[in-house]
This record gives structure tokens, sequence and C-alpha cells, in this order.
């Protein structure tokens, strides 16, 4: 399963996202009690659920209204007082990294050490009940074992206001928090993108995509926000079914002219044994009508540096083509043995077995079986491999 949050149309909030894990079958009543028991120690809260109309998208509002107001705490008091709390350990510690996001965005901004920042907005008691309320839901719906993929936020436009005075939107602390991630200007004159929701949305993303991926949605979530707009104020959270797996891998590309036959496939080899996912030489056509070779490489990340290495000495490159962090749709596989009995005697041949959406769409014997039967068997491979069909 993939879950998709989708702030795309008006932005996120800490209660909208506690909204719409409502609408996807959190419990309300230990939502309620596990957020105002929080909250006691940083000012105190009142948790209450409503479904309400946003323009049509009927949805699930959280209301969290602050019974101390203005309540101001240092950061390392404040991440004690977090440790402290009755809650399961990983609860605890998701909270605390989300909340590092935001006293780390704060302090850069306004050029101060962690210890120095004082939470205002973000250390009120609401926002602890919103990121502990937001953390607890996932938790309590399994999203952990899930893959969590955001989609980009619109932040708003204007000015808002803030305990350092007015600033624009989006403020700078949630820009400081989505450093590297697409976000969308408007739709309205309004903050939507808050620094607690955008930093709920970092630590809980596995990734951030563009667009939807190719899925079968099961299940729509829609968390509403307090303000009412010309368009659905909702953030929605989708659970689907995959259709295919995805990802990340690198694309690295060079070209040949200079390299004998023997010496590209040495290198072929070479790259294999570097741990590149896949290695593939396509003549090409070169500037000056020179005939060459395309040599592409598919990666893990983590082979990178051992295969750009491995090039640049084997080939003499000066210049080597890196596409970073390609997304490539994969089908779920697993390995089946199998045994035949082939001219009096039995051997095990490994299936690789592909899978979409549950159905099975391949089944192919692995090469180097195939290859050590006709070895032993003294027939051929296609007569092998007509054989284990």
């Amino acid at each position: 399963m993939t879950i998709i949050i989708d702030p795309q149309g008006s932005g996120i909030a800490g209660n909208m996202l506690i909204g719409a894990f409502v609408d996807l079958g959190a419990n309300i009543s230990e939502l309620k009690k596990v957020m105002e028991k929080s909250a006691m120690d940083f000012g105190g809260v009142e948790v209450s659920f409503e479904k309400t109309n946003k323009h049509g998208i009927e949805s699930t509002f959280c209301h969290v209204e602050m019974l101390e107001k203005n309540h101001s705490i240092n950061y390392p008091e404040f991440i004690s007082k977090i440790e402290n709390l009755n809650l399961d350990e990983k609860i605890k510690t998701t909270s605390i990294n989300i909340f590092k996001r935001i006293a780390e965005a704060e302090a850069k901004i306004h050029g101060k050490t962690l210890e120095d920042v004082h939470f205002h907005e973000v250390g009120a008691s609401d926002a602890v009940g919103d990121v502990i309320g937001s953390v607890y839901a996932y938790y309590s719906l399994g999203f952990d074992k899930q893959k969590i993929i955001g989609l980009p936020i619109a932040v708003g436009g204007g000015r808002v206001k803030t305990a350092h005075g007015t600033i624009p939107v989006p403020a700078p602390a949630v820009l400081e928090i989505l450093k590297g991630v697409p976000v969308i200007g408007g739709p309205v004159d309004s903050e939507l993108a808050t620094p607690t929701g955008c930093a709920i949305y970092m630590e809980l993303c596995d990734e951030i995509k563009e667009f939807i991926p190719l899925l079968k949605p099961t299940k729509v979530g829609y968390g509403a926000g307090r303000k009412d707009f010309d368009h659905p104020n909702v953030l929605r959270i989708i659970e689907s079914s995959n259709i295919t797996e995805s990802d990340t891998i690198d694309v690295i590309e060079t070209n040949i002219d200079h390299l004998t036959g023997e010496e590209i496939g040495y290198l072929f080899d070479r790259l294999l044994d570097e741990g590149a996912r896949d290695v593939s030489i396509t003549p090409i056509i070169m500037k000056k009508n020179r005939q060459g070779s395309l040599l592409k490489v598919i990666s893990k990340r983590e082979n990178r540096e051992k295969i750009l290495e491995a090039i640049f000495k084997e080939t003499g490159s000066l210049g080597i083509r890196i596409s970073e962090n390609i997304h490539r749709g994969i089908s779920k596989r697993k390995f089946i043995t199998k045994e035949y009995e082939i001219n009096g005697k039995t051997y095990e041949v490994t299936f690789k077995v592909g899978y979409v959406n549950g159905e099975e769409i391949s089944s192919r014997p692995e090469y180097e079986d195939l290859k050590r039967i006709a070895k032993d068997s003294g027939l051929t491979l296609r007569e092998v491999k007509e054989m284990i069909r």
C-alpha cells in the first residue's frame, strides 16, 4: 500500500492532517485523550472533532483550542518535557524529530543556536497537540509500515502576523523547512502552510513527487482547515494499492570511441563486479562521423562512486553524465526453485517470477542455471530451455 499526502489544493497544517487521519479511521476518543494529556505541561488544549462541508467536500475538522496563550519555552526544556511524556517511544522519537526541524529552521532564520531558540507559535500547546496527535494517528493506522509520498504544497500568499511581527507568506520558517521540495504559491491571499504542518509532512514523507504515481486509490480522507475560501479548504490523504513498486536509481553515461572490443568486454564485467544493476553498450555515431559506443550503467546510489571511479580509470573518459535519483517502476518479484529430471539426472532451476497487482506476469529461468545444466548434460542451451518450460 502507498499513502499519498496531497496539500496541492489548500496547503497543510497539523490539525488538517489529524482530520484526514480521522477520516481514514483513526480513533477520535483516543486522539482527544492523547492530545489533551500531552499538551497539559505546555499550557493545555481542548480538542473536538466535527464533520464539515468545505465547498462540496465532506471533511473532518479537528479543532484545537489553547487554554493558555503566549506560552513560550526554550528548546532544551521543551524537548525534556516531550521525552517525559507517557507515550510509546516511537511516537516520542518521531515527534521530537518534527520539533527539531522547526527549531533548526527558527535557529537558522534568527541566527541562534538550538539551545537559544524559544518556541512561540510552534511551542504553544496547540502545536504540541497537533504534532503528537498527527504522529499518534499515523502509527495507529499502521502508516509507518507503508510508503508515504508527498505532493507539492500550496503555501498561499500575502502577509501574516506572528510573534516576530508581520512577515510575508510563506513564512521564513516554512521556506526553511521545505528547502528542496516543490511548492505552489496561492491560490489565495492567506497563509496556507504552517511550520508545524510542513515539519510533520517532511518527517513522515518517504518521497516527494510532482504527480501521483500509477496506483489504485482505495480510500480517501479529507482534513478541513479552519478558514473558508472560494475553494475547498481541505487536505486529502489517499490510501492506495500499488500497481507497480518503484525505487530510485542513478543512470550513468559516457561516450567511448577508443576502446577495443576486448577492453569494452572487460569494462562490462568490471562494472557488474562494482555493483552495477545493469550495463549496456549501444553503437552510436559521434561528432566528425566517428563510430563509437554509448556506455549506460544503472546503479544504486550507494555504488555510484565506485562505478564512476571504475569508468574513469578503465576508459580514461574526461566526462561522465549522471542522472541522479531517477524513479523507475518495478514489478514485485520473487525467486522460486523447481526440480527437473534431464537424462536421468535431477537438476534445480531457479525462476525469477514477476507480479503486477498480484497477477503473475513473467516466470523466467536463471541463465546461470541453464548454462550449468547444458554443460553438465551435453545438451545445447536451446534444448535445455525447451525442456524446462
